[in-house]
């Protein structure tokens, strides 16, 4: 591998190689259509894919370079490919040429068959060998194709190890500069002749095209300014206040920041290029710089939208305002660094400089970026150390640093310590390599972490309804919302953390790239998951998985919708009663949601048979964590189907009496007369003895007692408590209304009259206007009800009167 290409920053373009991939997916599924429309030889196909893999497994012992590696893996995995795809192909003609010979079964043994069915049976077997020959061809040509592939990475990634562990000279060594020194004059010669090329194309330029290149660059300068302010005045007054209005500043101005370098680095290649094209490695040293500008641009711009020292209102993160303002140097000096050392490093290869120059070329390179990411760590922390010693005694100081942040810092510190010792001790490959990762490592996550929060910005501020600030009648719950605010916040939550997600992958590759698993390798890793993912005698596909979940929720879905079209359409029009209503409404739920639920499982590949094993399973958990849940379970299934009690009945049970209000899996709802509710599990109603009040619509009984002194008249009362039930309107006439002396208790007549209403509800409302009746029509007749016996107590019938005797005095 050589040694720039160990050096080497993962490109700028790498930030968009997830996207190209993408691109070049699309393609190749067009260019699959396509080739489906035209007729495909298949043994000029397979002739082809075995060719190429042959070709790879020669070439794979001669190859030394990461390149050329990258290159037959490449093959390998392309021929794989095709031969994969003739195996599709062929698979489903292999499968009916087999069922028409079925169809014809076994030749007749006894006599001899039809010439033409003959003839019919020989071409139909003599296709099947032909197929079943290239079908099995084609999957061992998969299998080998895989295998160098896969013997390519290995390769790959060992010789990627071995080069990390190189020692050259040190740098504070002699021989290290001594060699340099050696290679210096013809390291000069080469590099002059590229500095000729340049000298010839700034000369031939005319003035007028300097002139124009200039005017470009002002006007790209002016524009970047002027952009500037109008990105901030829109974000302040069109965006709603809140953290999207500063995330899609930072995401703006980090978009600016690396486009004005870009088109200025642009302007001056046009500029050279007017007149007269460059020679080819004048032409690539260019172009390739200006990709990096723009890289450089954006790592700096970045870094300024993070930290915002001119601005802490706007910062993104809690970091304190003396930190932010003593790091503000540091993005524009990583980005100098980098664009510096990789534009010396493409140098050095255009001109095929010596090795003692590329190894100096790429150790002080990383000196210099590893010493500049120390001085970013060591003040950082001494300012945050100030900055908490002086906000200490507030208590609205800035937040203390996490946990994760703080093992993060020390994981950095222990890396580049080691990193720069390595330089210096000579290994340049490991130093530069570690230094190099570590400033890479954290251009990628700042990134993901900028488009993570604008996304959620986005999702949250835009999809989601917010409530106006300050609104008295903006419901307190989310089960208070309307149902479409809910739907829309859900949603918004989903595809937020759907996005964030994928930028959290799309990262994750492109920070493992500089190890040797670019994200050809991860993309291919994600193409073996489509195969399945076993576990035990399940097989899990993602598009299994994906089916079960569709079918899951169209399931769940016309669950919902039959329901309700049963208790609004159908229901309504039978005899059943409400309470009836309710429990077949929620039998039905029950029923439609196992079978949705066992669908799905079917759709991923669980069938019934493997639903039983897992039942006996979690039959013994049942028996013995979950057996009081499924009693209950299975009372509130008695309950909705044999109906002791029902929705709205009156019931009493162990102190508790109220109206039934919902009957659940698990426990029942009572409502008491306070109009408080109370929680009752389903098996109390199956084990303990309940009273309902109101079953089978009985009659409500309406009984007033009343006691009279002995001397009352009692036809008179009689005839008085007669009349005013028989007066009353919700009192029936059958069964009638009776009065009956219960006889004479201390002295005193006791009266008991009673009555019968349409229900047990209506019997305390009617007593209690019953009663106001009749205690008027006694006091117009003049008829006093008993009074309660008074006794008195007392030492004797002489103290009654006086207060207590005194006891004689002992003599």
């Amino acid at each position: 591998m050589p040694m720039t290409r160990l050096f080497c920053f993962p490109p700028p373009r790498s930030l968009f190689l997830a996207v190209l991939m993408a691109l070049c997916l699309a393609c190749g599924a067009a260019r699959a259509q396509q080739a489906a429309a035209a007729p495909v030889d298949d043994d000029a196909a397979l002739d082809q894919a075995r060719s190429q893999i042959q070709l790879v497994q020669k070439s794979l012992a001669t190859a030394r370079d990461d390149d050329s590696l990258l290159a037959l893996r490449t093959a390998a995995l392309a021929a794989r490919d095709q031969a994969d795809a003739t195996a599709t192909r062929l698979a489903p003609q292999l499968a009916g040429v087999q069922a028409r010979l079925a169809e014809l079964g076994a030749p007749p043994a006894d006599k001899k068959e039809p010439a033409d069915i003959a003839k019919l049976r020989a071409d139909l077997e003599k296709s099947r060998v032909t197929l079943d020959a290239n079908v099995k061809l084609a999957r061992l040509l998969s299998v080998e194709g895989e295998q160098a592939a896969d013997q390519i990475w290995a390769q790959r990634r060992s010789q990627f190890q071995a080069h990390l562990g190189e020692r050259t000279a040190s740098i504070l060594a002699k021989p290290f500069w001594s060699e340099l020194a050696d290679n210096f004059v013809q390291d000069a010669g080469r590099l002059s002749s590229l500095g000729a090329q340049l000298s010839a194309a700034v000369a031939r330029t005319t003035a007028g095209v300097w002139a124009g290149g200039l005017l470009a660059v002002v006007l790209i300068v002016g524009l970047r300014l002027w952009a500037g302010r109008a990105v901030l005045r829109v974000v302040t007054t069109r965006v709603p206040p809140g953290r999207l209005r500063r995330s899609l500043y930072a995401l703006l101005h980090t978009a600016l920041a690396a486009l004005a370098p870009g088109l200025i680095a642009m302007v001056a290649y046009q500029v050279l290029v007017w007149d007269a094209p460059l020679p080819d490695t004048a032409d690539e040293l260019l172009t390739h710089t200006v990709g990096l500008l723009i890289f450089g641009g954006y790592v700096t711009g970045l870094g300024n939208a993070l930290l915002s020292p001119a601005r802490p209102s706007w910062r993104l993160s809690h970091m304190p305002d003396g930190v932010a303002r003593g790091l503000r140097a540091f993005p524009l000096a990583l980005g100098v660094i980098t664009v510096a050392g990789w534009v010396a490093e493409r140098l050095y290869a255009l001109v095929n400089a010596s090795l003692a120059t590329t190894v100096a070329l790429n150790c002080i390179q990383a000196l210099a970026l590893g010493l500049v990411m120390v001085w970013v760590v060591m003040r950082g922390e001494r300012l945050r150390r100030i900055e908490e010693a002086e906000t200490k005694p507030r208590e609205d100081g800035p937040p203390r640093r996490p946990t994760w942040l703080a093992a993060l810092t020390a994981v950095v510190w222990l890396v580049l310590v080691t990193s720069i010792g390595s330089l210096v001790l000579g290994y340049v490959a490991f130093g530069s390599f570690a230094v190099r990762q570590v400033a890479w490592f954290g251009v990628v996550v700042l990134s993901a972490y900028l488009l993570s929060v604008f996304i959620d910005d986005v999702c949250m501020g835009w999809l989601a309804v917010r409530e106006p600030e300050g609104a008295a009648d903006a419901p307190a719950n989310a089960a208070d919302k309307p149902v479409v605010w809910r739907l829309r916040n859900q949603f918004a939550v989903l595809l937020s953390g759907a996005l964030r997600v994928f930028i959290a992958l799309v990262a994750l590759i492109l920070i493992v790239a500089p190890f040797g698993e670019g994200p050809s390798e991860l993309f291919q890793r994600t193409g073996e998951i489509s195969a399945g993912l076993s576990i035990g005698e399940v097989n899990l596909r993602p598009d299994a998985v994906l089916q079960a979940l569709l079918v899951l929720v169209l399931g769940l879905t016309a669950v919902r919708l039959l329901k309700g079209w049963l208790t609004a359409k159908l229901l309504p029009t039978t005899s059943l009663d409400a309470g009836m209503q309710t429990s077949a409404v929620t039998l039905f739920n029950y029923a439609g949601v196992v079978l949705a639920v066992a669908l799905a499982m079917s759709a991923v590949g669980i069938g019934l048979e493997r639903i039983a094993w897992v039942a006996s399973a979690l039959s013994v958990g049942i028996g013995f964590g979950l057996q009081a849940v499924v009693q209950n379970f299975v009372s509130g299934l008695i309950l909705l189907a044999e109906r002791p009690v029902k929705v709205g009945d009156w019931v009493a049970l162990g102190g508790v009496e109220g109206d039934i209000r919902r009957i659940n899996v698990r426990a029942t709802e009572i409502q008491m007369g306070d109009r408080s509710t109370v929680i009752v599990p389903n098996s109390e109603f199956i084990t303990k003895t309940v009273r309902n009040v109101t079953m089978a619509s009985p009659l409500g009984l309406v009984q007033i007692k009343l006691p009279m002194p002995l001397d009352t008249d009692a036809l008179r009362v009689r005839d008085l408590l007669l009349a005013a039930f028989q007066a009353h309107g919700d009192v029936l006439d059958s069964p009638a209304p009776n009065v009956a002396l219960d006889g004479i208790d201390n002295g005193r007549l006791v009266f008991n009259a009673t009555g019968y209403v349409n229900s047990p509800r209506l019997a305390y409302n009617v007593r209690s206007a019953l009663l106001f009746e009749v205690l008027q029509q006694l006091r117009e007749a003049k008829l006093t009800l008993s009074n309660p016996s008074t006794i008195l107590m007392g030492p004797g019938l002489t103290g009654l009167g006086g207060p207590p005797a005194v006891p004689p005095p002992l003599a």
